[in-house]
Parts: structure tokens; sequence; C-alpha cells
């Protein structure tokens, strides 16, 4: 007999398919790249993937998860305090902290981890967490997770930061959490004036550098670098080794070592979960020192954007503004980008409709991502697709 649960979910589930805004799985028969054979599809172009630096499928990356593999097996099958921790993790701790200039660092199954294992760790009652508006669902759900009172300001708001640091000011530790590039805006954290008023109020800053890492500043070490700024100028931060870092799987935590050795004891995911697979703690090591032997990866990413986003301008289609390969294209309803994703599908590019509940209401968009493992064939094929679809939908006269 089907449950009362499973009654009203299915219900559901035939109103998301009613109002056009139900997701479908698309399968992948190839690595992941610039280029990749879905099933079903035949070769499409991908602009929807994280894999910034195109490191996914590099010789070097996949043989070294090749030999974790081979070396130390499928895993430790407990987590790191309990039966031993291996050695490679350690050396990727190492590299991770050497690389931006922190203390040290502790990596975790992912980003998500790192996020909800950090705030609840180290704040209660006596503290505050002010959020920006736009942070990733993992601040939010971290935040959740804690006992401490939250103040959420707009979206880069600085007036606003300033006026929640002062309403707080009888609080024990203010903890300022932030998006480096806010992954469904492309737009990059107003990060040198957070910190200023960071250190005004005696506030600790945090920042999620998922997609910043490998991404911004001259050899991609994130939102810091952008601006000129060291690793240590920013308290903690947060990041992933699943985008721009090899694809994989995994997230970790960078700061001063006292704040990664109080994870250590007290940070229930660190304490609950398994560590890194041994394959992708090899291949994400081998990601970072692929990227430090290889800046010129950024750069290429830098110019693929800029190629990106002046010519789908040109197009008439107007994403956001920023300089990230971030580039949002607002068209509206949910159900309107989700359609329009199946017709670029249709004309071989594989670009992601996203809309409520992940944006607000009426500004669902078409995320495209660009890699640095995009040739110019690559761009101008997904452009092509934009002008013969844009035209179709009414969006480009």
């Amino acid at each position: 007999m089907t449950s009362s649960l499973e009654a009203r979910l299915g219900a559901e589930i035939e109103s998301f398919k009613r109002d056009g805004v139900y997701k479908r799985m698309n399968f992948l028969e190839s690595p992941q790249g610039s280029r990749v054979r879905m099933e079903g599809r035949g070769e499409v172009v991908v602009l929807s993937s994280n894999n910034y630096l195109g490191l996914c499928n590099v010789p070097e990356v996949v043989a070294a998860g090749k030999r974790g593999l081979d070396e130390l097996g499928a895993g430790t099958a407990s987590v790191r305090f309990i039966c031993g921790t291996f050695t490679i993790h350690r050396r990727l701790e190492e590299t991770l902290a050497r690389f931006l200039g922190t203390e040290a660092a502790l990596s975790y199954v992912s980003c998500w981890n790192a996020n909800t294992g950090l705030m609840p760790t180290f704040l209660d009652e006596q503290d505050v967490i002010i959020s920006d508006a736009l942070n990733h669902a993992s601040i939010i759900d971290g935040m959740r997770l804690c006992k401490a009172p939250r103040k959420i300001y707009p979206h880069s708001d600085m007036a606003a930061l300033e006026a929640a640091l002062k309403e707080s000011a009888g609080s024990r530790t203010r903890l300022v959490m932030t998006d480096g590039v806010f992954s469904m805006e492309g737009d990059i954290a107003r990060l040198p004036d957070i910190i200023e008023l960071a250190r005004k109020y005696d506030a600790v800053v945090a920042v999620d550098d998922s997609h910043s890492t490998g991404v911004l500043g001259k050899t991609g070490k994130g939102t810091f670098e952008h601006y000129g700024l060291g690793g240590r100028d920013v308290d903690i931060i947060t990041s992933t080794l699943g985008k721009a870092l090899g694809g994989a799987a995994g997230g970790f935590t960078a700061g001063p070592a006292t704040i990664v050795d109080y994870l250590v004891q007290r940070s229930r995911p660190q304490l609950f979960s398994n560590a890194l697979p041994p394959t992708v703690a090899y291949s994400s090591l081998a990601a970072v020192e692929y990227l430090a032997a290889h800046p010129e990866r950024v750069q290429r990413l830098r110019d693929n954007t800029k190629y990106f986003r002046e010519r789908i301008q040109a197009l008439g289609l107007n994403p956001r503004a920023g300089e990230t390969p971030i580039v949002p294209i607002i068209v509206g309803e949910t159900a309107f980008a989700i359609r329009m994703s199946e017709m670029m599908l249709r004309e071989g590019v594989f670009v992601t409709g996203f809309g409520y509940p992940v944006v607000p209401k009426g500004e669902a968009r078409i995320r495209c991502q660009i890699s640095a493992g995009h040739t110019r064939e690559d761009l101008d094929k997904a452009l092509d697709a934009f002008k013969k679809v844009g035209r179709e939908m009414g969006l480009i006269s």
C-alpha cells in the first residue's frame, strides 16, 4: 500500500511536471570535459560544469587517482582519529595551506561538510553569525545547525554589514561569512571592504571560495589574490576540491593552526565521517600541483570568459555584469529557463536552466560556465546555438 507520504510527494512531483519545472538527469558516457558524449545525444559542448580549469581529465590528475587506489586501496573504513589517517591526507593539507599561504588546512569529504562543520563547532548563543543574503545553501545550512543568532545583510551591502556589526557589539565572537564568488550571480564579494569592517569591529571573516579557488587571481589562489591580498588577510577560507581542482569531490578549511586544530578536535563532520578516499586525495593533490606549475590555465580561463561575455552581449543577450566565468542570463520564469536549456541541448550545447527555489521567483536564468578547456570552436558553437534558440524564444529580435 502506498503511504500517505508517498502519495503526497508523488502528487507534488506530478505538479512539477505539469508546471514545466521537473528536473531530468542527463547521463554522460565519457569523462567530463569541454565536450562529452551524452546518452541519447552524442557529442555535446558542456557549458554547465564547474570544471573551470579543465582538469577533470588531465592525464596527470587521472594517473594520480589510479596510483592512490593502487597504493592505498579504497579507504580506511572509518574516521581518521579512530583507525588512522593516510599520509596522503597530510600531504594534501600541507600543500593546500602552502598554496593559499595559510598556517594550516583540514580536508573534508565536501565543502558542504566544511561549511556545516565550521560554524557550529566554535559558535553558540554568545556569538553572532553575519551572512550575505546570497550565500550558498551550505552556509545557510551551517547557520541552521548553529545555536548562534544570525543576521543577514542584503547582498554586498556594506552599510548594512556595518550596521549588523554595530548591533552585535556585545557578542563574544562575530563571524562574517561570505561567498567569494556568488555561484548564481557570478559576482565577487567586496572582500577588502568586508575585511576592513571586520577589523574595525573586531570580527572574524570566513570566505567560501569554492567558485574562486583556481579561478580568481593571477595564479588562481582565489578571491584574496584577486584583490592583491594574502591568504592570511582572511581569517578562515573554505573551499572545494570538486570544482576547479580536479572535479572529483572533497573540500577543506584553511586558516590559523589553532582554528584548524580545534576543528580536528570538535568538528562533527570531521569526527563522524570517513576521510577522502585515497584516489580523490591523490588526484586533488595532483590538481593543486598542476595548477601551481601551469598558471597559464588561469589566464586561458580569463581570456575565454572575456571572449564569451563580449560575444553573448553582441547577440543581444544581457548577462549579469562581471568578470568571472559564471555568466548568468536572466530569462524570467523557471519553466521558460528549463525549456530553453532543453532547446539548447537539442542544438548540441549542454547548459542548465535554474529557477525557484535555487534563485528567487521571476529571476530564473541560464547559467553559462566557461572553462579553460574550451576551444574557440566550442565557444562559437555555443554562441551559434544561443543565437538560434534566443530568436526562437523571442529573446533576440
